[in-house]
């Protein structure tokens, strides 16, 4: 059948996704399973969100919004732009799909960094466009090193920020001397899937470029802060040119009437994304604190994760954890065998982390 396949998917590997908790459950016969896999909002959804998605189930029947009007509308008063200025997409991956589709031509390269978002690289593959990675340095964006692998064909660059897996981010004044020195005829994508959680004061601000009309998009997404990831919602932002040949590749009604709604309800819960911002932060310094006593290295993170180095073998790591009920993310397929990553969750479901991850490693010593 290979002959069938165009002939550069055949060299995709294909997006691993955290083990959901129903099939943890159904494999293992576990009645308890908390999942710690995939960055999501341990308190659950925003209860705005759920209110106002019961209100138009009835309306399912028809086809959504296909422009978001409402929700674009509210957007732009939340971040003080123009609803011109933005394009919804079904989570942040289609509107990498878009991004790439839209802008980099087949003789063209896109540029990033290894050991980060998993989808940038796919993605780029599946359209059959070129990506050219720059190595981490001390577990972070090399923004000099990714400089260099600029070149004549270069047309986009994606910077996570901050990274994942890594939870590292770059600074404002990194993002200065980059974007100060690239040429003007390339694209920087900031995808700032985790900006709710940063709590350092050199973080840059990346509307203000965009304010100054320079050449860059920014993603964000519901998925994390607001707890609506299994609605499948994200938007990214950019000058309304740029938007506009967005809008010409962006299937129709790609995003649903209830993600719609949940969305524009959960922009107005503020006081749940506090709520969810100091559970993080707090649970963080808990799992930083027992790390340690543990004698463990970890990385210290801007965003809703740690990436820990157990000194073992990661993937042994997550199978023994799963039969005690608790889902991490191995991290063998970013290249970091002995790491894993672990979300952070309620200090219930924190506090079991540590303690199966103890247990684990003793039986392993």
């Amino acid at each position: 059948m290979k002959e069938l396949v165009r002939s550069n998917i055949l060299n995709v590997k294909a997006y691993v996704s955290g083990k959901p908790i129903e099939e943890t459950k159904r494999q293992l016969g576990l009645r308890e399973v908390i999942k710690l896999a995939s960055n999501e909002n341990p308190l659950g959804p925003s209860p705005k969100a759920v209110s106002a998605i019961k209100k138009c189930l009835s309306g399912i029947n028809r086809y959504p919004d296909s422009q978001g009007f409402y929700l674009k509308r509210r957007l732009a008063r939340h971040l003080s732009l123009d609803p011109e200025n933005f394009i919804l997409g079904n989570g942040s991956d289609e509107l990498i799909d878009i991004i790439i589709k839209t802008f980099v031509e087949p003789d063209e390269n896109i540029v990033t960094s290894d050991t980060t978002f998993l989808e940038y690289e796919i993605i780029a593959q599946v359209n059959d466009r070129k990506i050219k990675k720059a190595p981490l340095r001390y577990f972070k964006y090399d923004l000099a090193a990714m400089l260099k692998l600029v070149d004549k064909k270069t047309k986009l660059v994606f910077i996570a920020n901050p990274n994942n897996p890594t939870g590292t981010y770059v600074t404002k004044y990194e993002v200065a001397d980059f974007l100060g020195a690239l040429p003007d005829s390339i694209l920087v994508v900031f995808d700032e899937a985790y900006d709710a959680f940063i709590d350092v004061d050199d973080y840059p601000d990346s509307l203000a470029y965009l304010r100054r009309k320079k050449k860059i998009i920014i993603l964000k997404t519901f998925s994390k802060s607001y707890g609506l990831a299994g609605l499948r919602l994200g938007y990214a932002m950019a000058e309304r040119e740029l938007v506009s040949y967005m809008e010409r590749v962006r299937q129709p009604f790609n995003v649903n009437m209830l993600a719609q709604a949940g969305g524009i309800a959960a922009l107005d819960d503020k006081d749940f994304i506090k709520n969810t911002r100091r559970l993080v932060l707090k649970g963080k310094d808990f799992i930083y604190q027992e790390l340690s006593r543990m004698g463990l290295g970890f990385l210290p993170s801007a965003a809703n994760f740690v990436l820990v180095d157990t000194g073992k073998d990661g993937l042994e790591i997550f199978k023994a954890m799963l039969k005690f009920g608790v889902i991490v993310r191995q991290m063998k397929q970013y290249g970091l065998k002995d790491f894993i990553r672990v979300t952070i969750g309620t200090q219930k479901e924190n506090e079991r982390f540590i303690r199966v991850l103890r247990k684990i490693l003793k039986e392993k010593n």
